[in-house]
């Protein structure tokens, strides 16, 4: 098993981190598990994570129901070698030798549960994409 420093590392960042930034991370969890460092964070976080994310996930069989929204930090970027950004603009800080993707999705905020299910299918399949991309071996 590779140590801690060895595994990849991503960082995913939406405004308020209840929505985006967290179904990406909760599919990459899933389907890299500890074979890559998972982070997410928010550059003006929200109190609770959006409840019909929570729901869309679950019919996915995945539990995000105990996460927060995080504050977006400097560390956080840094200790990262993908920093994948999802409408959270100039606010994220940019360090040289980063690999940076943005990803154009619809904000799930104050959407019901049928309007966050294409949202969340569409970062199902790019995760995936980023997965092969992370762990050649990692098998969905």
């Amino acid at each position: 098993m590779p140590t801690p420093d060895a595994r990849p590392s991503v960082l995913f960042v939406c405004v308020h981190n209840a929505g985006r930034s967290q179904m990406a991370a909760a599919f990459l969890t899933r389907l890299a598990g500890d074979r890559v460092q998972v982070r997410s964070a928010g550059s003006a976080p929200a109190d609770t994570v959006n409840p019909a994310v929570v729901e869309a996930l679950a019919e996915v069989g995945i539990d995000i129901s105990a996460e927060a929204p995080k504050v977006l930090t400097v560390e956080a970027v840094q200790a990262s070698d993908v920093v994948i950004t999802m409408g959270c603009g100039d606010t994220c800080p940019v360090f040289p030798g980063k690999r940076y993707l943005d990803w154009e999705l619809p904000d799930p905020a104050g959407q019901g549960v049928e309007a966050v299910r294409p949202i969340r299918d569409e970062i199902e399949k790019r995760i995936r994409v980023l997965a092969d991309e992370l762990t050649p071996t990692a098998k969905p």
